[in-house]
């Protein structure tokens, strides 16, 4: 990745839980979480963009959205160096709401298992970078 790429991602919370993709780069052989979301479209805000990947990743319709944070992320996946500015934002959803804990789900479009993690015990990193600590404003 040449130039740095602006993104949306959401974090649903439910019951100590938040609602993530599981990846794994098998280059570092290092299983991660990372947040719900994608690229912002030119022309697109950061929330149309956010409402826009949770339908297309999901199928699901975002009620409230507040945005957290800005973050900065600066990685190397599958060997490849990577620059983000992550638009960090709370999401509320009824459907979202209404899958079970031990719901087994997918990326509509591409497949990644998308999990709910126990915030206060998660077992791998959270990305983008400088998201885990934004979680605790939303179980307090």
């Amino acid at each position: 990745m040449a130039s740095i790429r602006n993104i949306s991602v959401g974090l649903p919370v439910k019951a100590g839980h938040v609602l993530v993709l599981n990846g794994t780069d098998a280059v570092e052989g290092e299983d991660f979480h990372r947040a719900i979301g994608g690229g912002i479209e030119f022309g697109e805000t950061a929330e149309q963009a956010l409402r826009r990947e949770f339908d297309e990743e999901l199928g699901v319709e975002l009620g409230r959205v507040t945005l957290l944070a800005v973050v900065e992320n600066i990685f190397v996946y599958e060997g490849n160096r990577g620059h983000e500015i992550a638009h960090v934002f709370a999401v509320e959803s009824a459907e979202i709401e209404a899958v079970p804990l031990d719901a087994e789900l997918h990326v509509l479009d591409e497949g990644s298992p998308v999990v709910w993690a126990p915030i206060s015990t998660m077992d791998r990193p959270l990305y983008p970078t400088g998201t885990a600590h934004l979680l605790e404003s939303l179980t307090q």
